[in-house]
């Protein structure tokens, strides 16, 4: 078995994938309000800042800068995982392991963490995020998909409304 081991910098900003176990699964753009208010209750018990955000309907990505002092993204992820879990009525199939031990079967166990190491790599994962719909043919392009920080960002200056994830990009 691997040791793996997370790479935690106090108040650091880190890139995340998260993964339904199923997915074929819409949970995630089905249960959208639910999947929100499970950020916001753990960011009003854990703060942290979301610098960018989209939700597909098997998985997400997203920025995360953790405040000064604090490197726990784990206890986070965890605390919306259980939120949003414990809120969907449990109709899904369940192994016996995970019935032993009370877990539901909506998540993948494990998620990708990538820790931002400098403007740039910041701007090449913002980027990806707000592309990943299109990227998976969810969306003609950002500004199309609902569930995204890419409209938070438009209204900031960030990008033009009609972005394409090119550098070439003009507003046409």
């Amino acid at each position: 078995m691997p040791d793996f081991r997370r790479n935690r910098v106090v108040g650091g900003t880190y890139f995340f994938t998260v993964n339904l176990q199923d997915r074929a699964s819409t949970l995630l753009v089905e249960h959208i309000h639910l999947l929100r208010a499970s950020v916001r209750r753990v960011r009003m018990l854990a703060p942290f800042h979301i610098d960018a955000w989209v939700v597909l309907p098997d998985h997400m990505h997203a920025v995360w800068t953790l405040p000064e002092g604090d490197s726990n993204f784990p206890r986070r992820w965890q605390a919306i995982k259980m939120a949003f879990s414990k809120g969907l009525t449990p109709i899904e199939a369940r192994s016996d392991t995970q019935q032993r031990r009370g877990e539901r079967a909506i998540w993948q166990r494990r998620y990708w963490e990538h820790t931002i190491r400098d403007e740039r790599d910041y701007a090449a994962h913002v980027d990806y995020i707000h592309f990943n719909p299109v990227k998976h043919g969810l969306a003609s392009e950002p500004a199309a998909w609902p569930f995204s920080s890419f409209h938070r960002a438009v209204a900031n200056g960030r990008y033009p409304r009609r972005w394409n994830g090119r550098a070439d990009n003009s507003e046409s």
